[in-house]
């Protein structure tokens, strides 16, 4: 114990990023149990699209969309989404939602938004667009 008080007092910078480290895992690791959103692999993303109708909101830009996209995926810009705008899949407020993005890191935060604004059943595509093509699932650019 007495090594790391030395490493600590010898080295405060490196102990100041650790913690902050220690700490920022911990955090996440709390939000990831406490929120709404449940983060789901490409498999089971297909799964509920084909088992339970979900729907596929794409929250890339349009340009983004038009590159390629889930099937039948719904393009809604997370820009739309910070304003509010969620006219295109207020229908489906009680359906299942995946969210994709292109990596996966900005579905967390639009599907905390629309679980605030009353959406039961959401889910983020973990890997986002990446991961799905990357195991070679199908995208269409219609």
């Amino acid at each position: 114990m007495q090594e790391y008080l030395d490493f600590a007092a010898n080295h405060p910078l490196l102990t100041m990023v650790w913690l902050g480290l220690a700490s920022a895992v911990v955090y996440m690791t709390i939000m990831s149990k406490l929120t709404k959103v449940k983060v789901v692999a490409a498999q089971q993303a297909v799964l509920l699209i084909n088992k339970q109708d979900a729907a596929v909101v794409d929250i890339r830009s349009a340009e983004e969309f038009r590159k390629g996209h889930i099937a039948g995926a719904i393009n809604l810009p997370n820009t739309q989404l910070k304003a509010n705008n969620l006219n295109l899949i207020e229908k489906y407020q009680e359906k299942p939602l995946v969210l994709v993005c292109e990596t996966g890191m900005s579905t967390s935060g639009a599907g905390r938004m629309l679980s605030k604004a009353g959406f039961k059943q959401v889910y983020a595509l973990r890997g986002g667009m990446a991961d799905w093509r990357s195991q070679n699932l199908p995208v269409t650019k219609r």
